[in-house]
């Protein structure tokens, strides 16, 4: 059963860091295109991070705080969020696929429930 479950969300200060994990089962993350995305209830779900073999891509606001990277040995993706900020609170989402927009969720094959970040001011 192919499955993408995040862990590591919770509640943190401002300034604080986190990082989110992704654990893939039933299929290797290896060859996907990989992403994080993120929703505020009331607003659309927005892309944060992208990885593939051709590169990286972050959303500005993230740039140089978050840093996304993948273990292929253990089959997870991660997502280290330092200096983050109270507009980084949201719900955090993992994904992979073959999208023909990367940063758009719903393309992807493959999407995780989500994992809860809070961070206070």
């Amino acid at each position: 059963q192919v499955q993408l479950v995040e862990s590591g969300g919770g509640s943190v200060q401002a300034g604080g860091s986190l990082r989110l994990s992704c654990a893939a089962s039933g299929f290797t993350l290896s060859g996907y295109y990989m992403g994080w995305f993120r929703q505020v209830p009331g607003k659309a779900r927005e892309a944060v991070a992208v990885i593939h073999s051709v590169g990286i891509s972050y959303t500005d606001s993230v740039k140089g705080r978050f840093t996304i990277s993948q273990d292929n040995a253990k089959n997870t993706l991660y997502l280290q969020m330092n200096s983050l900020k109270p507009e980084d609170t949201a719900m955090y989402y993992c994904a992979a696929g073959w999208p023909r927009r990367i940063f758009s969720f719903d393309e992807y094959n493959y999407r995780g429930q989500g994992t809860q970040v809070t961070v206070s001011s």
